[in-house]
């Protein structure tokens, strides 16, 4: 890692996604294309959009848990020209029909 950034190629072994107290965000890396990309989601996008009856929940785990959908919305967003870090909000988080 370099500057908080993993230098892996897609499909290597990226840094896991952790949950940044000081930010209150959830950090991971989405493959794309050859490039890994930066992105995060905070503590409360995930808990509106997929724990939103639940008195608690841990970032980390909803991530995990919905991690094929976050990072899509990831490469929803890099496509629509988005660049490193990607951080995603609550709209980017709507379900797509």
């Amino acid at each position: 890692m370099v500057d908080g950034t993993p230098q892996a190629a897609a499909g290597a072994d990226s840094e896991p996604p952790f949950f940044h107290e000081a930010s209150g965000t959830v950090r991971f890396w989405v493959a794309i294309d050859d490039n890994l990309v930066g992105a995060s989601v905070s503590r409360e996008a995930l808990h509106h959009r997929y724990r939103a009856g639940a008195a608690a929940s841990d970032p980390l785990q909803t991530y995990q848990t919905w991690s094929p959908e976050i990072d899509a919305a990831v490469r929803r967003r890099v496509a629509m020209g988005a660049i490193e870090p990607v951080m995603l909000r609550e709209f980017d988080l709507r379900p797509i029909a």
